[in-house]
């Protein structure tokens, strides 16, 4: 395992690769709510330069890894600086107000990152305009995340906003498959398999439209008798936006209830580290004595943390199967 560590130097224009004198790091993704996150330690140096805002690129065997900026650096007693960085995500930090009409969760990424000054990258066609999406003084990143949020409910389809080293980019989950088994007979060391109907479980979608001419709300429910017998009610509430149709209402209504009517299946694994395996990625996992039918199938990667040290790359992951 070849890794390269690089810190480019804005004021010098100097680049270093620090990478012998680095004994750790480490890189996490989430699927949604958090930029990426790179962190490292460096012994202090007089001809190493850094600060706020430099680059740093981390590859593995000549594959890119992380590709962001310095926002934080501390230094103890014995000369060693712990950095850390994040990736364009970060910047979606930003508070803001926005009115948008008919655009797919595409549009307004690349409204956004216009605005922001932000490189895109591949950003996929959603096929799903939002009749419309307004907030007010929210981050772009919850901004956005609302815009995929919509989609999914409305088309089934889980979308992924991500840094993928160019640039914002908007994929379908499902068009992110690793090729990678992941299983108690390859690579994973450790897991924690767990089931619940506690978290994001719903059975009964309640949407309720304001009416403006009757002054009350039009309410619009979808629910599943079987599973309300079974579980209790589990209502998953919201308004939705006075521009949507009935029929939009009740799609809406149905492919939410068809998303979250289900036991939430999880997985927390510890394994040896596959290069460049991120949150949002689907892989197949094959764990035969998990839950009480084993797991035998692909899952949805919701977070993902590698760690680099002494020449060995070991991850933690967390998913959700998707059945």
């Amino acid at each position: 395992m070849q890794t390269e560590l690089l810190i480019a130097d804005k004021a010098s224009g100097e680049i270093a690769e620090v990478s012998n004198s680095t004994e750790s790091c480490e890189w996490t993704t989430n699927r949604t709510g958090q930029p990426g996150k790179f962190t490292f330690s460096v012994l202090k140096s007089p001809d190493l330069k850094m600060a706020e805002g430099d680059v740093v690129r981390f590859s593995v065997d000549g594959q890119l890894q992380f590709y962001g900026w310095i926002f934080t650096r501390s230094e103890d007693r014995w000369g060693e600086v712990s950095v850390t960085c994040y990736d364009r995500l970060r910047y979606l930090k930003a508070n803001a107000s926005y009115a948008f009409y008919a655009q797919t969760a595409g549009d307004i990424i690349r409204q956004i990152a216009g605005d922001l000054q932000l490189d895109i990258g591949t950003i996929a066609d959603t096929g799903f305009a939002i009749p419309s999406l307004i907030k007010e003084n929210q981050t772009c990143l919850d901004i956005i995340q609302a815009a995929i949020e919509q989609t999914l409910l409305n088309t089934g389809k889980v979308y992924v906003l991500y840094d993928d080293g160019t640039g914002l980019a908007l994929q379908e989950a499902a068009s992110m498959m690793s090729d990678t088994l992941l299983g108690d007979k390859s690579l994973v060391t450790d897991y924690t398999y767990s089931t619940d109907i506690d978290k994001q479980t719903y059975n009964s979608i309640k949407l309720v439209k304001p009416n403006e001419e009757t002054g009350q709300a039009d309410v619009y429910i979808q629910q599943d008798s079987d599973t309300i017998g079974q579980w209790g009610l589990l209502q998953y509430y919201e308004k939705v936006d006075s521009d949507l149709n009935e029929a939009q209402i009740k799609a809406q209504a149905a492919a939410s209830l068809d998303y979250y009517n289900r036991v939430l299946k999880s997985l927390k694994l510890s394994s040896l580290g596959v290069p460049g395996l991120r949150a949002g990625q689907m892989v197949y996992i094959k764990i035969e004595n998990a839950g009480d039918e084993g797991v035998a199938q692909w899952v949805l990667l919701e977070k993902v943390t590698h760690k680099w040290e002494n020449d060995l790359h070991t991850m933690d992951a967390e998913a959700f199967e998707l059945s």
